[in-house]
């Protein structure tokens, strides 16, 4: 009788227990969505993971939608009109690797200065970043303003394109103002630990965008009928109404970072070493974007259906991924603030649970995606040859998830210590000196074809990860001075 009373009792705790852990993590959850006060650098690793995390992986998924929604609208103008979206994205390359790289070079520089419990100079050096965002985006915009047909021309643009879509190319790069400060200013929440306001700015760019491309495009009620040029407004309209809501936040002191018109005062030395971190930022993404225009020309020869077949087995994967950039960008933030406490040793633990986490996430994309691929590719194409290549594409490169969590987690370590330099030389040897090499021979010297290049990739990510643990395991960026 007392073994049955004694069994009774610890089932009854037990499920207690476990009923008390989920309402606490529940409330984690509201907490991380609607706002947190935290101190990054007190108290529960794991707690302080899940409350960056989480909206930073809404936020990411936001990202894709703002992509999503564009194509979705715009394909309705036929294949010219998605084309010139195509051709002016690749023109925008370099707006979005100078806008990552100051983003990085912001979040190093902020979160350090939030770890020191000095706000005011983490106001100084993300107001440095908004004046130097705001100077580049200017010099930007003469030539997208001005020579818009003649860039669709060096792209290689139909005469057809450039005369209908010339004008979505102009606003767009001509608008890049949008573009830089909303990545430069979400890196200021984000590494100042208000990752919940960074969401919600991007579901503001996104119900905007989305609300008005239909409305612009296709001239529904009041709205004039622009066609792809409609497109571009809206595009610029929701971005900008989304900084406008940014600049509120910070000057408003809504978040944990508060600016003033004193703040906004020229800083030559903070200004210097700003751009001085931003250049690795901006080679890591120059590398890796050329990286795969590299791929893409060599499984050119390989035909169409095996670039389709890639193309939508690459989109699965990086949608698949979206929530570790989340995981990865809330190490950044946590390896920054914590060298700022003086704490190292915290922000070494932070990235290695980090990585855990994420290898666990990732292990079940893997498993699903070698075992069921086809599914997923069937989603989007109905091709027997397509649907073949997609498969392959994508059961080989799933094999690599468990090192893609750590290839994700360690550069935005390096990163959020102000580090830039160790990821960039990460991205060229693995992709430049190892990845389009290696795909080049696999396909064409060994025989392997449009397998090799698949191949390629999870060889170049995985060594790629190894050597980034390494070089964070020695510890040098521990000593890093922002």
């Amino acid at each position: 009788m007392s073994n049955f009373y004694n069994q009774r009792k610890s089932a009854f705790l037990l499920s207690k227990g476990i009923s008390s852990n989920l309402r606490n993590l529940w409330k984690d959850i509201r907490e991380s969505i609607s706002g947190t006060e935290q101190d990054f650098t007190k108290g529960s690793l794991s707690r302080a993971i899940l409350l960056l995390s989480i909206p930073m992986v809404l936020e990411m998924m936001m990202e894709s939608v703002f992509a999503i929604a564009d194509i979705f609208f715009v394909s309705k103008l036929g294949a010219d009109a998605v084309a010139t979206v195509g051709l002016t994205e690749s023109l925008m390359t370099l707006v979005y690797a100078i806008g990552i790289g100051f983003s990085m070079a912001t979040t190093a520089t902020v979160a350090r200065r939030i770890g020191e419990k000095n706000k005011k100079g983490a106001a100084i050096a993300a107001s440095q970043s908004i004046l130097i965002g705001i100077g580049v985006s200017l010099v930007l915009a003469i030539p997208g303003l001005y020579l818009a047909k003649d860039l669709l021309t060096l792209m290689g643009a139909s005469e057809n394109i450039i005369s209908t879509g010339y004008s979505y190319t102009a606003i767009m790069i001509s608008g890049n103002l949008v573009i830089m400060l909303l990545f430069i200013i979400n890196a200021i929440f984000r590494s100042a630990g208000d990752a919940a306001i960074s969401m919600r700015v991007l579901w503001l760019a996104n119900i905007c965008n989305i609300v008005l491309d239909p409305c612009l495009i296709f001239g529904l009620g009041p709205f004039p009928e622009l066609g792809i040029k409609g497109a571009a407004i809206a595009t610029v309209t929701g971005r900008g109404l989304a900084v406008v809501y940014q600049f509120y936040l910070l000057f408003s002191g809504k978040g944990r970072i508060k600016l003033d018109l004193n703040s906004f005062k020229i800083q030559p030395e903070i200004m210097r070493k700003l751009i001085k971190l931003s250049y690795g930022g901006i080679g890591q993404y120059i590398i890796a974007t050329s990286s795969w225009i590299g791929l893409m020309r060599i499984m050119a020869v390989f035909g169409s259906e095996v670039l389709a077949g890639y193309t939508i087995a690459i989109r699965i994967v990086i949608f698949s991924l979206l929530p570790s950039w989340g995981l990865a960008n809330a190490a950044s933030t946590l390896v920054g603030q914590n060298l700022g406490a003086k704490q190292p040793e915290r922000a070494e633990r932070s990235v290695w649970k980090t990585s855990f986490i994420n290898m666990g996430f990732l292990a079940i994309f893997a498993i699903i995606f070698i075992t069921e691929p086809e599914f997923f590719i069937r989603l989007f194409i109905s091709e027997a040859a397509v649907i073949h290549y997609g498969i392959q594409a994508l059961q080989i490169i799933s094999f690599g998830y468990l090192f893609y969590a750590f290839g994700m987690v360690m550069p935005q370590a390096f990163n959020g210590a102000g580090d830039t330099t160790t990821p960039t030389i990460m991205n060229f040897i693995s992709f430049w000196m190892i990845e389009l090499p290696l795909a080049y021979m696999l396909a064409n010297v060994f025989g392997f074809e449009e397998t090799g290049i698949f191949y390629s990739i999870v060889i170049a990510e995985s060594i790629m990860a190894v050597l980034g643990m390494w070089l964070f395991r020695r510890g040098k960026w521990k000593l890093k001075e922002v």
